[in-house]
């Protein structure tokens, strides 16, 4: 994880510096399935990088009762200098571990040092790469799971307890209240419509790490905490046209665009400031770009070449 963590900086820097060629995802509604695919192209071009992938999402909220996963996924990856492709990767399980990545690194730049209670919202496979990337850059003594399905919280506590970084303590919890009251660090990873905890609950200089809302409709965090929040973004772009937690309040005129403070990369490059205070919150929102599908498929191959894993193929 701390490798990925790393590499998501770098996809990050890369976005806010000028380096990738990332086009806002197209969006195919499927209707008769109350379904949704996403197409995710990227192009990264750095000193370490040269990365050409696309990434294929498809969501069916109706899978879960046939006993299939909600999220089904692949990304193709090429040869950046001929074209050729370079491998298929499943893509639940990448997207997983870049979107926990991509949160670590926020939790590592904007989160309190003296870190040690985190709270995850969302006991699914997001939910559980939140809490491994929030262990590897903070020393995490307790973590909270608070999620809808109570079962779904108990099942997690018992998998990820004592996982590597992962504290033995984790406990499920059964209010919102109890889970952020003493947190100092939030992962929200839910498909919620209205906010998962109240703003009143909050304990001051918290780090909120949002990445479910990923639609307009998507709502995860309370806009009373919005409006007083130091606001960071994975792209400027994709989360003012995607993410509800922002859209929200700024169609309620309670925020401007001027909210967002800056996107991750550019505190990476040393362009703008991130947390300045003990006390403030700070908020990360993440709607996920394919600049981080480019760059963690090209780690998972080049370690999968190391390692001698994987099939290898005519294609």
């Amino acid at each position: 994880m701390r490798d990925v963590i790393e590499a998501m900086k770098q996809a990050y820097a890369s976005l806010s510096d000028g380096q990738a060629e990332v086009p806002l995802r197209t969006r195919l509604p499927i209707p008769s399935h109350e379904a949704l695919a996403i197409f995710m192209p990227a192009y990264v071009h750095t000193s370490e990088a040269d990365a050409l992938a696309v990434k294929i999402v498809n969501i069916f909220p109706q899978n879960p009762a046939r006993g299939l996963p909600y999220i089904q996924a692949a990304v193709l990856a090429f040869d950046a200098a001929t074209g050729n492709v370079s491998a298929m990767l499943e893509g639940s399980t990448l997207t997983a571990i870049r979107t926990g990545a991509g949160s670590g690194a926020a939790i590592d730049l904007l989160a309190r040092k003296d870190s040690k209670v985190v709270a995850i919202f969302g006991a699914g496979a997001q939910g559980r790469t939140q809490l491994e990337a929030a262990c590897a850059v903070r020393n995490i003594e307790k973590a909270w799971i608070f999620d809808s399905d109570t079962k779904r919280a108990e099942a997690f506590a018992k998998e990820m307890a004592g996982q590597g970084a992962v504290p033995a303590t984790l406990e499920p919890a059964t209010t919102a209240q109890t889970a952020v009251k003493d947190a100092d660090i939030i992962c929200t990873a839910t498909t919620a419509t209205s906010p998962v905890f109240a703003d009143a609950d909050l304990k001051p200089g918290v780090h909120i790490s949002a990445i479910g809302s990923y639609t307009p409709d998507m709502v995860e965090v309370p806009a009373e905490t919005i409006v007083r929040t130091k606001v960071y973004v994975d792209s400027r772009s994709a989360v003012l046209a995607e993410a509800g937690d922002l859209i929200q309040p700024m169609q309620r005129g309670l925020i401007t665009e001027a909210h967002v403070r800056a996107e991750l990369g550019e505190i990476i490059l040393g362009k703008k400031a991130g947390r300045e205070s003990e006390t403030e919150i700070t908020y990360f929102k993440s709607v996920g770009v394919a600049v981080q599908d480019a760059i963690a498929a090209q780690l998972a191959l080049k370690n999968a070449k190391v390692m001698g894993l994987g099939q290898e193929i005519q294609f």
